[in-house]
This record gives C-alpha cells, sequence and structure tokens, in this order.
C-alpha cells in the first residue's frame, strides 16, 4: 500500500505550531506505540475494577486492551508527527484567485473529558468548513480532509483545532488568506452536566483578506450558513 504519510513534513508543521502557540500540550515520554498500549491497558483495568465491575466476565474481559489500542491506534494517533498526512500541491496553471471552500467532517476527543466532539452525527447542519485563496499553488481537496481529520485526532479543544489546521495550510500552501470555521456538538454538554442536545460551538481561525475584507467574510459565512 503507498505511504500517505510525511514524516518529515509532520515534524516541520509541530515546530511550526509550537512557535505559533497552538500546539497541542505535549511531552516526549520516549515510549513506543506498544509500550503506551501496555501501560494504558494495564491502568485502564484497574479503573473497571475500581468503577466494581468484574473483568473475568467474558463480555469484559478484553475491554483494557480495546480501549489502549483505541486510544493509541485510532482515536490519538494524531499526536504521532510520524502520521501526518501528505499534502500534494501542484502549480496553480489557471491563475485561479477566488474562494476554494472544501467541507470537511470532524470526529475528535474533548480534552477535558475525553469523550466525543465532532460533527460527523449531524453531517448537514453540522460540519468545517475550510477556505483559502489561492496564490502559487493549489491543494488537492482530499488532502484538506486528511489535515483536518490529523488534527482531529488527538485530545483537542475546538479553538485550538481551528487554529491548527488554519496554520497547516497557511504554511502549505504559502498564503495568508485562509479560513477554518467550525461547527460542533460536543457529547460533555450533551450527557453531562447541563446535558443540552441543542446545543454546539462555533469556532474561526480567519487570515489574510478573510480578515481584513468584510464582502469576502460574508460570502463565506453566507455558504456556511445556508
Amino acid at each position: 500500500m503507498k505511504d500517505k504519510t510525511d514524516k518529515i513534513l509532520g515534524k516541520i508543521i509541530n515546530q511550526n505550531l509550537y512557535e505559533k502557540g497552538f500546539q497541542t500540550p505535549l511531552i516526549d515520554n520516549g515510549l513506543s506505540n506498544q509500550e503506551k498500549v501496555d501501560l494504558i491497558e494495564t491502568h485502564f483495568r484497574q479503573i473497571l475494577i475500581t468503577l466494581g465491575l468484574d473483568i473475568a466476565d467474558d463480555s469484559i474481559s478484553g475491554t483494557p486492551n480495546r480501549m489502549a489500542e483505541m486510544y493509541v491506534n485510532e482515536l490519538c494517533n494524531g499526536l504521532d508527527f510520524d502520521q501526518f498526512p501528505k499534502c500534494t500541491t501542484v502549480d496553480n496553471k489557471f491563475k485561479y484567485s477566488d474562494l476554494i471552500i472544501e467541507k470537511c467532517t470532524i470526529k475528535s476527543l474533548c480534552e477535558h473529558h475525553f469523550v466525543y466532539f465532532g460533527t460527523a452525527h449531524q453531517p448537514e447542519e453540522l460540519g468545517c468548513w475550510v477556505a483559502y485563496i489561492p496564490d502559487k499553488k493549489v491543494i488537492g481537496l482530499s488532502k484538506i480532509n486528511r489535515i483536518v481529520s490529523y488534527f482531529s485526532h488527538r485530545p483537542q479543544i475546538q479553538e485550538r483545532l481551528a487554529h491548527q489546521i488554519a496554520e497547516t495550510l497557511k504554511y502549505v500552501l504559502e498564503v495568508d488568506s485562509v479560513a477554518v470555521i467550525i461547527k460542533a456538538q460536543h457529547f460533555c454538554v450533551l450527557t453531562r452536566g447541563v446535558e443540552d442536545e441543542n446545543g454546539f460551538t462555533i469556532t474561526s481561525s480567519l487570515h489574510g483578506l478573510f480578515e481584513s475584507d468584510r464582502a469576502l467574510r460574508s460570502e463565506l459565512m453566507s455558504i456556511v450558513n445556508k
């Protein structure tokens, strides 16, 4: 299978976000993915025991390993810079200089309560709109989705997620005019605390002309609000 990751670019993007103050709070614990799985499995088994569950039951006995594998290899694999997606760009031969918008799906993990937040369960109403005005380069549309997915697959807060996506596209495309608008629902609000089933959160990261040009910003928002 063709490798769809770019380890070198992943490290560059990581450093860029760190310098701009938008990086996820991280430490280098020196653990391999398998070591992480083993440790999480051990600790989650103890959580289940503490809750009073019988981990000898055949329905629960494999849960600690399933949870560990899920966190390391699925829900949080966006913490691994080596998994950063390839971002193929091509020359803007047609001199296209108008608005490009891609609506993407977010499935992420709230870093406050470690429950889902995102857009996948209500794709018509919710979403992540990524827009840019091209200059010398354009990017394959699926690459935008992959960037959104990469940063979604880690413990997140929605405000930071919008900035991480925007700053990454600015770097890859070498443009300033990038906008990210996220309209998502948080299950930490839906299923606990206030238990608001109709609540959602909107965040944005606007740059270049999207910040300075009111008409362009209005055009973008009219598309988002359709």
